[in-house]
């Protein structure tokens, strides 16, 4: 015998209103039915031919921003929605100083540390890398960005960063990449 249950899970209401938006206006219930009804996809990710999500992450040309910095700090990450960023942080030990290189997430007015690599002073030429792989969510409005921070050309710090999706959460195709 059918059985129609009703769902009350705003977790799958939400992704209902995000995946069906002219569906925003009800305000039913979910419900379920224990009948097995078929179902066929005839949709292109039901073919196998759109881009993995893991795809979109790709490395691509057209698309990736390259920062070397050395005794200084710059941008690395602007613009809004989601980016991905990796890179590596080298430090050569100094023999006075305490060196640290570090990102930072900041609005324009505050920034807060979201990577940090320190050496101690020592009197040998000791050396270490510490490589980093994260993603990022920039709001809109331009203020959000991530820099980077060097104190010496002796402890540089390598960083590409690439827009990975857009404000909404959808995916942008690597630069380049036409789906057929």
């Amino acid at each position: 015998m059918a059985q129609i249950i009703s769902i009350t899970s705003e977790a799958l209401q939400a992704t209902i209103r995000r995946l069906l938006p002219s569906q925003q206006g009800f305000g039913e219930d979910l419900q379920a039915s224990n009948v097995i009804q078929p179902i066929l996809d005839l949709t292109p990710t039901a073919e196998g031919s759109a881009l993995p999500q893991n795809f979109s992450q790709a490395l691509n040309y057209g698309a990736i921003t390259s920062t070397n910095v050395g005794a200084t700090t710059a941008d690395v990450c602007t613009g809004s929605g989601f980016f991905r960023l990796f890179g590596v942080s080298n430090i050569r030990a100094d023999a006075s100083a305490t060196l640290q290189n570090f990102l930072e997430f900041t609005d324009g007015s505050t920034a807060k540390v979201i990577f940090l690599h320190s050496i101690a002073p020592g009197t040998s030429e000791i050396g270490e890398s510490l490589a980093f792989d994260f993603v990022v969510f920039l709001r809109a409005g331009g203020a959000d960005k991530i820099t980077a921070t060097s104190p010496s050309s002796t402890a540089p710090v390598q960083c590409a960063s690439w827009q990975i999706g857009d404000l909404n959460g959808n995916l942008v195709q690597p630069s380049g990449f036409n789906p057929q």
